[in-house]
């Protein structure tokens, strides 16, 4: 789920990959390469804040990749599991201005249930959008208030809240919300 601000509106967009041989780290790291290429076609270099369920993702990019980078891409312990794909994440990571971050995945957060579901469904049927796509969050955020789930989140509302929070300079954190 891609958002951003298009003047007085919110505007969201879908993307998923997939691949049948694969793993969740892996996909994990394709993801937020192929989120950072879509940003990268961009005009400008876009504030982006990163938000994803897997630990590997976020504590990789921003704790490990530097030091792997600093001792030639290698670890003290051993081979670096999905190099190739560590390194072209730090390389596309370095022509933006992004924060990652870590939310709980499976614990209510409405954004990261969506992502979830989209990429439970693309791995079922083995899909990809071929790039951003019109979002479903609207629709499927409708069906989840029709079984009593999110009724009172404000989308809108959760993304002007870390919009400012970013203007102000604040390194963000996701709070877990139910």
């Amino acid at each position: 789920l891609i958002e951003w601000r298009a003047g007085s509106v919110v505007e969201r967009r879908d993307f998923f990959i997939s691949d049948p041989d694969t793993t969740n780290n892996r996909m994990a790291l394709a993801g937020a390469l192929s989120a950072l290429d879509l940003l990268g076609a961009m005009d400008v270099r876009p504030r982006a804040l990163f938000v994803s369920d897997s630990e590997y993702l976020v504590k990789g990019i921003r704790e490990w990749a530097p030091g792997w980078a600093a001792r030639g891409w290698r670890r003290k312990g051993g081979a670096i599991e999905n190099l190739a794909l560590w390194q072209e994440l730090a390389a596309a990571a370095a022509r933006h201005d992004v924060q990652w971050t870590w939310v709980r995945g499976h614990t209510g957060h409405p954004k990261n249930e969506y992502a979830n579901d989209l990429a439970v469904d693309a791995a079922r049927r083995g899909a990809a959008s071929g790039g951003a796509v019109a979002s479903g969050f609207a629709a499927w955020l409708a069906r989840e208030r029709e079984r009593g789930r999110y009724v009172g989140y404000d989308a809108d509302g959760a993304f002007a809240e870390i919009e400012a929070r970013l203007a102000s300079g604040e390194r963000w954190r996701l709070a877990e919300r139910r």
